[in-house]
């Protein structure tokens, strides 16, 4: 189990470090965009595709390893306050439909770079390719599901607090 939990930080970690790098071209690129429009009246053609791409990469990629840091908001005011197997089984049921959604999303989101792919669709301006985008994000909702497999196994041995 702690080779497969490695394994899982160690690719979100990978994950994170390419959501980050999304995110400083998402912003040098919006600030390079504003001041060329402002000072020589001539923006990045395709800044808008840009963005939304980096956007996307930024938000999908850095979600497993947010999960497996635990960095998102969590109101614990009830669980703490019950027993530790009943808080365990509530833990591992959220994980159970978190990794269930995700699972879905991630299928979904490779079918759809499938279908993207075998149309040739890219974006308006740049004529970028959408699905390497999707590929990514197919991969992280797999990840992320991975995530929420190996919190249930921490929460089934009583590690999960």
């Amino acid at each position: 189990m702690k080779r497969i939990s490695a394994a899982v930080s160690a690719a979100s970690t990978v994950m994170q470090w390419i959501a980050g790098t999304s995110l400083v071209l998402l912003m040098l690129t919006t600030v390079t965009d504003v001041l060329l429009r402002n000072v020589l009246g001539k923006p990045i053609p395709g800044t808008y595709e840009l963005v939304g791409f980096a956007g996307g990469l930024v938000i999908g990629l850095a979600l497993p390893m947010t999960s497996w840091r635990r960095g998102h908001v969590e109101v614990d005011s009830f669980l703490p306050r019950l027993p530790a197997r009943p808080r365990a089984v509530i833990q591992v049921l959220t994980r159970l439909l978190g990794a269930a959604l995700f699972a879905i999303l991630a299928w979904n989101l490779f079918r759809l770079g499938l279908d993207l792919r075998a149309s040739g669709e890219v974006s308006p301006t740049l004529e970028l390719r959408f699905y390497p985008v999707l590929f990514g994000l197919a991969l992280a909702g797999l990840l992320q599901t991975c995530v929420l497999c190996s919190q249930i196994g921490l929460a089934l041995r009583g590690e999960y607090e």
